[in-house]
């Protein structure tokens, strides 16, 4: 069967999962409207193959600029070819903060981007993706939305040797976590809002990838609490020596999105995920996660489920 060309629309393509994903949506013969906040930093996406005039347009777009400003960036994209195929939410950053000392403020500033952000481009896009009927939704989420981030009780967050990387939780990650986790919930609400209109949504739900400028962002301290002086130097040995040696290649990861949209290669024949785990780590955190959940709900069940009024009907 031969495939009609899809128009994408992807955000955060200057580096890490963005920058492959165009790549890979080239190589498969698909249009590209690349965003990023600064054009400069994704001139390189012309030197791609596939690359011209005719399958790929960039645009400047901070997403967590006003709605007014989004909606005239989409308005745009929308009349580059008509219509927009598949929107990918890609552009977030993770936030550092001990949840104290960040506060409320850095809440607010990591939730403008990865979550209000996520929100005010799909709201762009969607009154016309409705009108026809038709239409993909991609958000991507992380494994921390639903692994928030911290070590096990009485686990101190210190590296231990290189080969203990797989299980390491790395801490003072609670904002971006909570913003993953609050977007993941967006995105199933999304799918049962859209389902009627016959759009596709999916959440991506990665672990950890050798993508750029993940792991860079400075801690946040709006407060400073010295008592935890420790847990952020533990953490931050963490993250550099995480850098760069992410088992994780996102390259592959990508070319499994695409595979997913388009219907081909190793998604041929399934069913549409609402969920997309990526990587083995995302696997074993989140399985680990729903083994808790069901420990502590068998446990607490007969108590728990024990709180009805005594005389109905």
């Amino acid at each position: 069967m031969v495939q009609i060309q899809k128009v994408w629309f992807v955000t955060g393509t200057s580096s890490g999962f963005g920058k492959r994903l165009v790549a890979s949506v080239l190589n498969r013969g698909d249009r590209v409207i690349a965003t990023a906040r600064s054009l400069e930093n994704i001139q390189f996406l012309r030197s791609l193959p596939g690359a011209n005039p005719s399958t790929l347009r960039l645009m400047k777009l901070d997403i967590a600029d006003n709605v007014e400003t989004i909606q005239q960036v989409v308005d745009d994209a929308f009349s580059v070819w008509g219509r927009i195929d598949v929107l990918v939410n890609n552009a977030g950053y993770g936030l550092k903060a001990t949840i104290e000392e960040g506060g409320s403020l850095a809440a607010m500033t990591q939730f403008q981007t990865n979550v209000f952000g996520v929100i005010n481009v799909t709201n762009a896009i969607i009154p016309r993706m409705r009108e026809r009927r038709s239409g993909t939704i991609v958000i991507v989420g992380s494994r921390s939305g639903w692994n928030p981030a911290m070590p096990p009780v009485g686990e101190k967050p210190i590296i231990h040797n290189m080969s203990n990387f797989g299980t390491l939780n790395i801490t003072i990650s609670g904002f971006y976590s909570a913003s993953k986790a609050a977007i993941h919930a967006i995105g199933e609400t999304y799918s049962t809002e859209l389902a009627p209109f016959s759009i596709r949504v999916t959440v991506v739900i990665p672990g950890s990838f050798r993508t750029e400028k993940v792991l860079g962002q400075p801690m946040t301290i709006h407060k400073h609490v010295p008592e935890y002086d420790e847990l952020r130097a533990n953490a931050a040995q963490k993250f550099a020596a995480l850098a760069g040696n992410e088992r994780g290649d996102p390259v592959k990861a990508m070319e499994l999105l695409v595979d997913v949209v388009r219907g081909e290669g190793k998604a041929y024949g399934k069913e549409w995920p609402m969920w997309l785990f990526m990587g083995k780590d995302a696997y074993r955190d989140v399985k680990n996660k729903c083994d808790r959940v069901l420990k502590t709900l068998d446990a607490w069940e007969d108590v728990a489920t024990d709180l009805e009024f005594d005389n109905l009907y």
